[in-house]
């Protein structure tokens, strides 16, 4: 089987006269993080959008491999590239705040508590298959409180949890979805420096235990470059890198889109010296 998870070829999309992506192509793989990055505006988010069915690309081919064959996600609606095992986060937290901690983590798993119900009957009756998808859904849930350290807050509602425990349990509800991709849009967003190595942990071993891709949009370099095996760099809906983030934070064309340079200005003497330093 080929290490490739997802393959995106020439990813293009048009908003009427406004080029957002512009001829994107990467590919994800099983067991590594990919981070997208670029400034504010780049097209991440839009990225994001087309790979999970929110918009349908202009252009552009999206290849999804799962073990029984592979899917082309442009085709598909958003909830069946949902159930075909893409999971996403927001920028924006969108848990359901009234909800309590465990009772999120329980919906996240409806898919399956609905199969077992045989789409409500077995639940009515109370039969044992769906008996037991619950107790099983239960102990899901509280595997990842465990995890994401929420035990203790199983029952709160959602809405009172502090913010950064409200980004670990957004994760926690994607995970028991048992995706093969998880899409991140800026987890760190807002969390303290201690949050964000905790962040970084997590995420670490999500991809080594359960061998899944994780794609990752971030604008803390700390998360990106502390956990990334792959970094796809976009500047006004293009991509000008991909690579390691070793070879990443040494291009020139990554730095002067950060600094607000034009590609063929030299870099400033400051940044020139620091990686002469490094280099040397």
């Amino acid at each position: 089987m080929t290490d490739a998870l997802l393959r995106v070829e020439h990813l293009t999309m048009r908003f009427g006269g406004l080029l957002a992506i512009d001829d994107v192509s990467f590919v994800a793989k099983r067991r590594e993080i990919t981070a997208i990055i670029g400034p504010n505006g780049a097209g991440k988010t839009t990225v994001f959008n087309c790979l999970t069915g929110f918009y349908k690309p202009t252009v552009g081919r999206l290849a999804f491999q799962r073990p029984d064959g592979a899917l082309l996600l442009e085709q598909m609606d958003d909830f069946r590239i949902a159930q075909a095992g893409v999971a996403r986060t927001f920028q924006n937290i969108r848990l359901f705040p009234m909800m309590t901690v465990l009772e999120n983590l329980i919906v996240a798993q409806h898919n399956r508590l609905m199969r077992a119900s045989a789409y409500t009957i077995a639940g009515i009756f109370g039969l044992k298959r769906y008996r037991d998808a619950e107790v099983q859904a239960v102990a899901k849930a509280r595997t990842w409180l465990e995890r994401v350290g929420l035990v203790a807050e199983a029952d709160w509602l959602a809405g009172n949890l502090p913010y950064g425990a409200q980004r670990r349990l957004e994760i926690a509800r994607a995970m028991c979805g048992d995706p093969l991709l998880l899409c991140l849009d800026e987890p760190a967003a807002g969390l303290n420096p201690r949050e964000s190595a905790d962040l970084n942990g997590l995420l670490k071993s999500v991809r080594d235990e359960f061998g899944i891709g994780i794609l990752l949009i971030e604008h803390d370099m700390s998360v990106v470059m502390g956990i990334s095996d792959h970094i796809v760099v976009l500047d006004y809906g293009r991509k000008i890198a991909d690579g390691t983030p070793d070879a990443v934070k040494r291009d020139q064309n990554v730095i002067r889109a950060y600094l607000g340079e034009e590609e063929s200005a030299p870099l400033p003497p400051e940044v020139a010296a620091d990686l002469a330093g490094d280099e040397r």
